[in-house]
């Protein structure tokens, strides 16, 4: 590991316990945050995860949080219900910059939720987390009100799987980690990489580009340190994280579009095919299924016309 990774991780990596919410509360002053909960058919944990920030961040007693929306990317079961119950603005995907199509995946959802939301912290939290814990976004915003100078902070936490302790987290370790390694060491020291719980300041997230999949937190993170360097960015220890996990296909085309997003950064001239075969078996055998492999990525949010005109008004 790099000397100055060392230095970093002295510096930069936290414990949820290092700031207690008063003290917290205490630095925040004038600051909005906002929490945006991505969602895509999460009717069995949304509406858990917005019952615990309203009733634990966003009390009389407890305003960290300003601002709590749920942007819904076309469920087609409850999730904008069960959102809205338990007390969050839920946005519709397509209904944010309708002069500009929206194509499927995360990316494309955080990148609108700048349009509709007034933070000047922006904090996203996956919206299939169980048991879930209000650490998860007090520990990645409290950096951002105690610490001036930084502007990116991931979560990093256990992911168990399937009964085992730390064995969640298959395409980091795979993938995401040894590109990180070998292309960008400087980021060596991130435990969660790709962890969908994040916080940053709004100023340097209308900088950046949003891959609009599943390479959005690779993406992010290589670009940040770019932008604002590595000093800027922190993690902080929130616990265990339990979710949903994807099947084996579902993480190679996560993989996939990962390497993409890497490649892309590594060189702006040719790049991989863009298509992904996987097999499956059928009556016939194995039968070949091939996949488009997530390309597209948003500009900067302050190049977008109808954002520059709301800062503004």
């Amino acid at each position: 590991m790099l000397e100055e990774v060392e230095r970093w991780l002295d510096r930069r990596s936290w414990s949820v316990a290092d700031r207690p919410l008063e003290r917290i509360l205490a630095a925040k002053r004038n600051t909005k945050v906002s929490v945006v909960l991505p969602a895509l058919n999460e009717e069995a944990t949304v509406g858990d995860i917005v019952t615990v920030i309203r009733r634990e961040l966003m009390s009389e007693a407890v305003p960290l949080v300003d601002e709590l929306v749920v942007i819904d990317s076309g469920s087609t079961d409850r999730t904008a219900e069960v959102a809205a119950a338990a007390g969050a603005r839920v946005v519709a995907r397509d209904a944010i910059l309708p002069r500009i199509p929206a194509v499927p995946g995360k990316g494309e959802v955080l990148w609108r939720s700048l349009m509709v939301t007034t933070g000047d912290v922006v904090c996203f939290v996956d919206a299939d987390l169980r048991d879930f814990s209000a650490d998860f976004v007090s520990g990645i915003v409290g950096p951002l009100l105690t610490e001036p100078d930084v502007d990116f902070v991931k979560a990093m936490y256990d992911r168990p799987f399937g009964g085992t302790p730390g064995q969640g987290g298959r395409v980091t370790e795979l993938v995401a980690r040894p590109l990180l390694n070998l292309h960008w060491p400087r980021l060596a020291g991130f435990v969660q990489p790709l962890g969908g719980e994040y916080a940053a300041r709004r100023s340097l997230l209308e900088r950046l580009p949003f891959p609009v999949g599943y390479g959005v937190e690779l993406g992010l993170l290589v670009d940040a340190l770019h932008t604002v360097g590595l000093d800027a960015l922190a993690q902080v220890d929130v616990g265990v994280r339990k979710h949903r996990h994807q099947d084996g296909q579902a993480l190679g085309r996560m993989a996939a579009a990962i390497y993409r997003t890497a490649q892309l950064r590594l060189s702006r001239g040719h790049l991989v095919r863009p298509r992904l075969t996987q097999f499956e078996r059928g009556e016939k055998g194995f039968e070949p299924r091939t996949y488009a492999v997530d390309t597209e990525e948003r500009p900067p949010m302050a190049d977008i016309v109808e954002y520059a005109r709301r800062r503004v008004a």
